[in-house]
Formats: C-alpha cells, structure tokens, sequence
C-alpha cells in the first residue's frame, strides 16, 4: 500500500505541474465536477491498479489515505473514467509522455523496437466497422538505454514498414539523440540518412544480402548494439499484468497505452 501510495503522489504532482492553475480545488464547491490535474492523476492511477472501472471504483473507496493524496472523500463514480478518457487527446497526451521521459532522465541514446498488445476487449462488430485489420496493437517504443524512460511511441492498427515508423519517430526525438539503435527490421537508407544529418550516430544492423552488408555488421559495436535489449526489457516490464488492452475504441487503445508509458516513466523517476 505505501508504494501505491507513493505512486499516487508522484502522478498527482506530476499532472498538478502539467496545469495552468495548480491550486484549484480537487472538487469546486457545490459543483460535481473535478479539476484537470485530478482527472489526469486518477486516470494514470486507474492504468497503474489495472482494474475494471467498476472494480476501480470500489478499490478507491476502500483506501481513504490514496484518496487523502488527491483531497478526495471518496471516488469518483466509474463512468467519468470514460468520460475523462476522451477529454485528452493524443497531442496532449504525447507532451505528458515527453515531460516524463525527462523526468525519469534521457542519456542521448535510445533504442527503437516494436512489440503487440491484444486488442480482444473490441466486440467483433466494432472491429468489423472500423476495419481492424490485426487483432494485435502494434506499438514501436523509442526507449532511453540508461534510464529506461519511454521517449516517444507510435501505434498502428494496420500493417507498416518498421523503417517508416521509425523515421517517424527519429525526426521527433532528432535532437535529443546522439545515438539511435535498432534490429534489421528499420535497415532502410532514409532513416540512416536522416540520422547522420541530425548528427545522430545510426547503429542499425544491416539486412545481409551481400558480402558488403555482413563486414558493417561485423564493425558494429556489441557493447553498444546489445543495449537495444532494454527496449524488450521495456515491454516485459509494461506486460508485467498482461498485454491486453481495456479500451474498446482504437482511439482510446492509443490513449490507453500512451498512460501506461507515462506510468512507466514516472515509476522509473521514483525508483
């Protein structure tokens, strides 16, 4: 209890930093509405107990001191949870992610891969509607090899090249990086080009269709390559209570797992 309480404590000040006004009370008197920085912790609490909403609920009321860290009396009812969901989007969402990737620490090199969460929470009518080609998220995470900080990540529900999203991703996180790793699966000449001209050093293993391929390969540096690892050590830690996905909406998927990361970076800023 007293690490989730921890916890707590750690996204109610980390949201209270992220809002204009910060001295706003958690629930204006008279009214049944609660301030952004509340809504913002809860919601980062609500991903880190990895319950139902209704479960949720009653889990809150049964802790008077985490409801003590948000100057709340007791819960908020279990659908506001959804309601807050859709009150912020990925934009905003992805300025949280960033703040607490430096929060946690950024060391210059970061490490690219990509990995799937299931999706079944989706009935199979919506997925037919919306054309869910996969029944898996496809996630690509840019992690900080030292501090484990999620940087950035990109999610997808249609099948794409990994060369392309981490082309995305790079030009994103371009100034931050002084080295950038990544498996053969992103060995696409754009992106090593991008990176030499944001003066990032590219440690990407080459596809080895020739003899050419094989002698980078073999300069590369293992000490430096085999940090690549730490984003798959990244997504173990995020699977830790599974890898299923509670929202039913693509759009909530990305807001659903863009909180788990942000999660993440603010449990390895308090450890």
């Amino acid at each position: 209890m007293g690490r989730l309480r921890n916890l707590a404590q750690a996204f109610h000040e980390f949201a209270t930093t992220h809002v204009e006004e910060p001295d706003v009370p958690a629930v204006a008197d008279g009214d049944d509405g609660y301030d952004k920085s509340t809504k913002i912790g809860l919601l980062l609490l609500k991903e880190e107990v990895n319950k139902p909403l209704r479960q949720f609920e009653d889990y809150l009321n049964e802790m008077p001191g985490i409801l003590d860290v948000f100057d709340l009396e007791k819960s908020p009812d279990f659908t506001s949870f959804s309601v807050w969901d859709g009150e912020f989007p990925m934009q905003e969402l992805r300025r949280l992610l960033r703040r607490s990737a430096e929060q946690a620490g950024l060391s210059g090199t970061a490490s690219i891969d990509a990995s799937g969460f299931q999706r079944d929470q989706a009935s199979s009518h919506y997925r037919n509607r919306v054309g869910y080609s996969f029944n898996a998220m496809k996630t690509t995470l840019l992690v900080d090899t030292e501090s484990l900080a999620i940087m950035d990540a990109h999610f997808t529900t249609k099948k794409a090249y990994d060369g392309h999203i981490g082309l995305q991703v790079f030009r994103r996180n371009a100034e931050d990086l002084q080295a950038l790793l990544a498996d053969k699966m992103y060995s696409w000449s754009d992106l090593r080009e991008a990176c030499r001209e944001a003066s990032t050093r590219p440690v990407i293993k080459h596809c080895e269709q020739n003899a050419l391929k094989k002698a980078h390969n073999a300069r590369i540096d293992d000490d430096v390559y085999n940090q690549r690892s730490m984003s798959e050590t990244v997504f173990a830690m995020l699977k830790d209570d599974g890898d299923e996905i509670r929202s039913r909406s693509w759009h909530g998927q990305f807001r659903e797992l863009t909180r788990k990361c942000i999660v993440h970076n603010l449990t390895q800023a308090a450890s």
